[in-house]
């Protein structure tokens, strides 16, 4: 590498102090990349992205505030040209497929080899989509079944309340969190309901764990464990 305009900057995602530690050391192993920045949270990483307008954004998916595809509809809001790779434990197609729907350049798994994370981070530096093996073949063998997943009817915002209330969240939280009022969340909630056929809570979880949103139907807490009655009157917000 001869000059400064070669150079890869990065921001790496993840809310393990330890992992982020290891994928530093394993980039920073190549003279073309440099890590400028590591956030634990979603808030973090929104201003740290915002403050060293990295290259490439490698990601994590599960983080203690927000998931990362909400990180990643945020980054590229501000900036609709910014490259994101998502690296993730979640195998489930269902997460590949919505981090590539919002925008994401990249999607590899934490179970590929560590030269998948350098080539990875060039390719999408470069602008070009990069999926590890494991999920391009998860995803081929989803794009060979017919009517794919149940869960494409849902919105991003739809898909990413779901997470939430799958992981028992109460909807204050998730309202304070996504900078919605609780009423828009409860409205969210009724039209996932309505989209996926879910009569009660405990059916959404059920399929919220069927299709990996979750790892298992092990019940909700907080609010979602009981019926939640909706906003009534011309003061109910839209779902957008």
């Amino acid at each position: 590498m001869t000059a400064a305009a070669e150079l890869i900057t990065v921001l790496l995602v993840d809310d393990h102090a330890v992992v982020r530690e290891g994928y530093r050391r394993l980039l920073e192993r190549n003279a073309d990349i440099r890590v400028v920045g590591e956030a634990g949270n979603a808030a973090l990483a929104y201003q740290l992205f915002r403050d060293h307008a990295p290259q490439v954004v490698v990601l994590d998916i599960s983080l203690p505030d927000v998931s990362g595809i909400e990180v990643l509809r945020r980054i590229l809001a501000r900036e609709p040209r910014a490259r994101v790779l998502v690296f993730s434990m979640h195998e489930e197609p269902i997460f590949p497929e919505r981090a590539m729907r919002a925008g994401a350049l990249g999607y590899i798994t934490k179970a590929s080899a560590p030269e998948v994370l350098v080539n990875a981070v060039r390719a999408v530096a470069a602008g070009r989509l990069f999926l590890s093996d494991d999920v391009a073949q998860t995803l081929a063998l989803r794009n060979l079944q017919a009517g794919g997943t149940a869960l494409g009817v849902l919105s991003d915002r739809e898909f990413e309340v779901l997470r939430m209330l799958a992981l028992g969240e109460p909807l204050g939280v998730i309202a304070d969190r996504l900078g919605l009022s609780q009423k828009t969340v409860a409205n969210y909630q009724s039209s996932i309901r309505q989209k996926l056929g879910a009569q009660t809570p405990a059916q959404l979880l059920r399929i919220a764990a069927r299709f990996g949103v979750v790892s298992d139907a092990s019940g909700m807490t907080g609010e979602i464990t009981g019926e939640l009655p909706l906003p009534r009157g011309d003061d109910q917000e839209p779902v957008g």
